[in-house]
């Protein structure tokens, strides 16, 4: 599995349309995962956890006994939306596939934009009910409150503050312009260029420096972002350098030739 930024399962036993959406999610800045569905459950009892929680979201098409696949996947992935893309829709089938526990039923064809969208709204709801996450010295909300950095509220404009948010909502994973775009302006903005989003990543990192006195936000170019989850180790400082036993015993023994001097200059 990819192991930078955020990826999509997509589970479809025809190729061509997993292909078909694994380019249009990479053109959106995201990796893509592609199984049949016999490969599910396989892949998720090896998958270790630094996997499952990179995941954005499971697509589920074409393949047998589909509406098992949520109640597989929650087993190890309880709170990643899961969506299910249907050639033909019907009430019974859609009825059966939210009382097995996915999140969102969508006809195609379907642009992969409305998909992120709905995604996103179904984490907001989410998140919602957390009310906050914190890692280290930040803790984000989730119902407009300014964030908490070094134990006092920070003030940001509204986008920073978003860009924040889904910072430390991925800390210590990677995550790519493209999603802080799509996190912050929607994925259906196509009057912004994506580079205003470096903008307000200069202006974030230079607040939360002065702040904290470290940047916790790592940079990698062509790659992207990640919100580191630790400070930086402390530099110790240089200690003074140790005296030899020749020094030591030298500094001690003045004062007492000095003594020695004044009793035979004055006895």
């Amino acid at each position: 599995m990819v192991g930078v930024g955020k990826v999509f399962v997509i589970i479809d036993d025809r190729e061509i349309v997993t292909a078909g959406y694994a380019t249009a999610l990479e053109r959106e800045g995201f990796a893509s995962l592609e199984l049949h569905s016999q490969e599910l459950e396989d892949w998720l009892a090896v998958a270790p956890s630094s996997d499952l929680e990179a995941i954005e979201g499971f697509l589920i098409g074409a393949g047998a006994e589909r509406t098992n696949f949520p109640a597989t996947i929650r087993n190890r992935c309880a709170d990643v939306p899961v969506l299910v893309l249907e050639d033909k829709t019907s009430l019974d089938a859609t009825l059966e596939f939210f009382s097995a526990g996915v999140d969102d039923v969508l006809r195609k064809p379907v642009h992969v934009k409305e998909i992120l969208a709905r995604i996103g709204a179904i984490r907001r709801r989410s998140l919602a009910e957390d009310k906050s996450i914190e890692t280290g010295p930040i803790q984000v909300f989730f119902d407009g409150r300014d964030p908490v950095v070094g134990e006092e509220d920070m003030q940001l404009p509204r986008r920073e503050r978003r860009i924040l948010e889904y910072l430390v909502r991925n800390a210590g994973r990677r995550v790519t312009k493209s999603q802080l775009f799509n996190a912050v302006y929607g994925v259906m903005n196509e009057e912004v260029d994506e580079c205003v989003v470096e903008s307000h990543i200069s202006k974030l990192r230079k607040k939360l420096r002065m702040r904290l006195g470290y940047d916790p936000v790592e940079s990698t170019r062509y790659i992207g972002y990640m919100l580191k989850t630790g400070a930086p180790a402390e530099q110790k400082a240089p200690s003074a350098p140790k005296q030899s036993v020749v020094e030591w015993s030298a500094k001690k023994a003045v004062p007492t030739i000095v003594k020695r001097e004044f009793e035979l200059a004055h006895g």
